[in-house]
């Protein structure tokens, strides 16, 4: 029943707003602004013939490989700045500089560098995604209640140890929250990003069915699909957020 209640008032919410869509198009005599039925027609269009789930495995191979590859280098690095206080005063302001310079403001450097293949999207979501992650493991190590790590010292426990079974515990909730942050950012910029790619994505979707004789019903329907997935991705790290050995953490 609390589950119940929790999801039907935003059903509601999503119900009024198709309804107020539908009746706005239909009042309008819009002859290019689709209708919810003809998003919902050329969505079974797509896939009926697997050219959508074509562009959504896609756009999440794409999402996937550069948040992987930002992963394996924002953790490590993140856990070494916070640790190590020379390196957070030498490298946390040139983090703080390249941090808020958009992933999309790259895209003529992604395509000087890597052209229009899959190699661009996933260089711009590798930025979009690993600084949230170091910047945010950093943060939490700098948190971490000093007596443990003391003590930790005072006996001797071996570095690798010490990060395994003391640091990355205390930590592991702020590394799930930059994981989700730059997750949700990786998502966001593989829509743009793959509109410099040549056959494939959601992001190239929207593009082709808009040069393609004004699919806007497909152009709708890439955008929605594009926000399910979303909330589905933000979902999903909610759930490992909630786990209990990522809700503890040392000093409370």
């Amino acid at each position: 029943m609390d589950r119940l209640n929790r999801i039907w008032p935003p059903l509601l919410v999503i119900a009024a707003i198709v309804a107020i869509w539908w009746i706005v198009v239909e009042q309008s005599g819009s002859l290019i602004f689709p209708t919810p039925g003809q998003v919902a027609a050329g969505t079974m269009e797509l896939a009926r013939n697997g050219t959508l789930w074509e562009h959504i495995g896609a756009s999440l191979l794409r999402v996937a490989t550069g948040f992987l590859i930002a992963v394996l280098v924002a953790l490590p690095l993140g856990l070494w700045v916070g640790r190590v206080d020379a390196a957070y005063r030498t490298l946390n302001p040139v983090f703080q500089i390249l941090r808020p310079i958009s992933p999309i403001a790259w895209i003529p450097i992604a395509i000087l560098w890597f052209g229009v293949g899959d190699m661009a999207p996933v260089f711009l979501i590798f930025l979009a995604s690993v600084f949230p992650m170091i910047l945010q493991t950093a943060a939490g190590v700098h948190a971490i209640d000093g007596r443990y790590l003391r003590a930790a010292e005072n006996f001797g426990v071996p570095r690798a140890k010490l990060y395994r079974q003391v640091i990355v515990p205390a930590v592991l909730p702020e590394i799930l929250t930059g994981m989700r942050i730059g997750l949700g950012v990786a998502w966001l910029v593989v829509v743009a990003a793959e509109m410099i790619v040549r056959s494939s994505g959601l992001g190239y979707l929207i593009m082709d069915s808009r040069n393609a004789g004004n699919r806007y019903d497909l152009v709708v329907a890439a955008m929605i699909i594009i926000g399910l997935i979303g909330l589905g991705l933000d979902v999903l790290m909610r759930r490992l957020e909630e786990l209990r050995g990522v809700r503890w953490r040392y000093g409370r």
